[in-house]
């Protein structure tokens, strides 16, 4: 198998988390595609290891062993990620990366300001 049809499909998915890291606004969704970016440059190194193994003849096999690590590093990422986003649910009531933003911006004036954003409507009603 030549080494093209690996690299192009790493690619593909890159460009594919890339596009998703860019345009999704949904925390899971961004880390989901950061996900797919991370298996891209896993697929790279093990395409890439193969050849460079068929030409030397090593036998040490780095890329191999270098996926394992950004392996075990994405499972990581992923957990701290979702527990993360799920603590930021539980306590603003959204993952939507546009409604999240610092945390004391919603604390400037001593009252939280709802999820919903119903906030300058309450202060218009009790006016």
């Amino acid at each position: 198998m030549h080494l093209a049809y690996p690299a192009v499909l790493s690619a593909l998915l890159f460009c594919t988390g890339l596009y998703g890291v860019l345009a999704r606004r949904n925390a899971i969704l961004v880390l989901m595609s950061v996900e797919l970016m991370l298996n891209a440059v896993n697929l790279n190194l093990v395409a890439f290891d193969v050849w460079l193994n068929k030409a030397a003849r090593d036998t040490l096999h780095s890329g191999q062993a270098l996926t394992l690590f950004t392996i075990a590093i994405a499972a990581a990422e992923i957990g701290i990620g979702l527990a993360i986003v799920l603590a930021v649910h539980r306590n603003r009531g959204t993952s939507d990366i546009d409604r999240l933003r610092d945390t004391a911006e919603g604390h400037e004036h001593g009252t939280p300001t709802p999820p919903d954003g119903t906030a300058g409507e309450k202060a218009e009603a009790t006016a």
